[in-house]
């Protein structure tokens, strides 16, 4: 294994200039939620370019590669890189910035397909070496309910042949580059979105009292129902409730009829996230009515919480440790930030991990979902090999 270890890693430099142009590419040319065309038929040039068959059109956009090995029914070993972007317009001035406007990879999709297409490559020259089959799932729209993921597992993505398991990377900006971080168990929170309209009667700002005012109403709303998690969520089950929108569209002297109010829960227990859908709505409900007001209330149900198998992922964090070494291999906590790749993990074990892309030294520190987001390059060398060996040892 020693040898094979060597070889992805000489690999992994050598391929680093290509799969840099990759990144490159795919992140000038960002495309939103389950509008990846291009993408897709970028990605589907490369796999072609490797030899690799593919299906394409699964979930719309998605593709599903093979890659085998000696003996390909033995075991299916899956990797998963998303593909969407975001609805964000970039403000760096990197010679790779989007010439999508109001559309950006902020979110590190780019370097996760760079990072499986580097991975694909490598283990190309190394089928000879493995025994079994790796699967390569390129999903669209992890960004937007419902997620890709469900999607392609509804159409198959998970089968034909059978993935025996799962593995996913993610970039994380408060990682150095060349490290990367696991967490066993519970991860990362279910999502679901709030919806809620808040109904009064408007009217003059200076006649009080021949209106029903769906401002305060609504303010009202918003102030008690932090109760849900303060006061009803169990203490050993995170939990946060938060509201980022706030939208009453009148004027200085104008009261609006009605205001809306979105916002989102997240937690790690879906009897006690069934219960605080319940309770969020009788809440607000009553406070409307008690103040002469109505209100609606609609629950987009979103990912569930994500579970990394402890049995695959000590597995994959001792061939972390392997491949990089100890001091480059972290143990992360439980995030409230949530991901499509959670569906995956209900189907079959399942290991989702973080990839190091901070460099303080080329000021690369901007968070995900921000206008500056970028990262090291570098990582993608750690990217692609690290998946490749993970594939491999699993596979050997």
């Amino acid at each position: 294994m020693k040898d094979l270890k060597n070889k992805i890693k000489k690999y992994a430099t050598d391929f680093l200039p290509e799969i840099i142009a990759i990144r490159r590419h795919i992140h000038i040319n960002p495309e939103l939620s389950f509008e990846e065309f291009n993408t897709s038929d970028f990605i589907i040039s490369k796999l072609e370019g490797m030899g690799i068959p593919y299906k394409k059109n699964i979930a719309k956009t998605g593709i599903v590669a093979l890659i085998e090995g000696k003996e390909p029914h033995l075991k299916v070993t899956t990797l998963r890189a998303d593909m969407d972007a975001l609805p964000i317009t970039e403000e760096s001035n990197v010679e790779y910035k989007s010439i999508n406007n109001g559309v950006m990879h902020a979110c590190g999709h780019d370097a996760h397909m760079a990072s499986l297409l580097g991975a694909a490559k490598i283990l190309s020259e190394l089928k000879n070496d493995f025994k079994g089959t790796v699967k390569l799932i390129f999903q669209p729209s992890e960004e937007k309910f419902p997620g890709g993921a469900l999607l392609m597992i509804k159409e198959g993505a998970l089968e034909n042949p059978k993935s025996d398991n799962i593995i996913g990377q993610h970039v994380l900006p408060t990682l150095e580059a060349g490290k990367v971080g696991l967490k066993t168990g519970k991860y990362m929170a279910s999502t679901d979105e709030i919806y809620i309209t808040v109904k009064g009667k408007g009217g003059h700002g200076a006649t009080p009292e021949l209106i029903i005012d769906p401002v305060l109403i609504a303010s009202h709303i918003v102030v008690a129902l932090q109760q849900i998690v303060s006061r009803n969520a169990m203490p050993g089950v995170p939990t946060v409730l938060s509201f980022g929108r706030f939208i009453a569209n009148g004027r200085t002297n104008i009261i609006p009829d009605e205001v809306k109010i979105d916002g989102t829960i997240r937690t790690f227990d879906e009897i006690w996230r069934a219960e605080a859908h319940k309770k969020i709505t009788k809440m607000a409900q009553s406070i409307a009515e008690s103040m002469g007001g109505a209100c609606d209330v609609f629950i987009d149900k979103g990912y569930p919480y994500l579970v990394n198998d402890t049995h695959l992922t000590n597995k994959v964090k001792n061939y972390a440790i392997d491949y990089l070494g100890n001091n480059n291999v972290i143990d992360l906590d439980m995030r409230m930030t949530s991901e499509d790749f959670a569906y995956y993990s209900q189907k079959i074990p399942a290991c989702f991990y973080r990839l190091g892309v901070k460099n303080e030294k080329k000021k690369i520190t901007s968070n995900l979902h921000t206008s500056t987001f970028d990262v090291d390059e570098q990582a993608l060398e750690t990217g692609m090999g690290l998946m490749a060996w993970i594939a491999l040892s699993e596979l050997t």
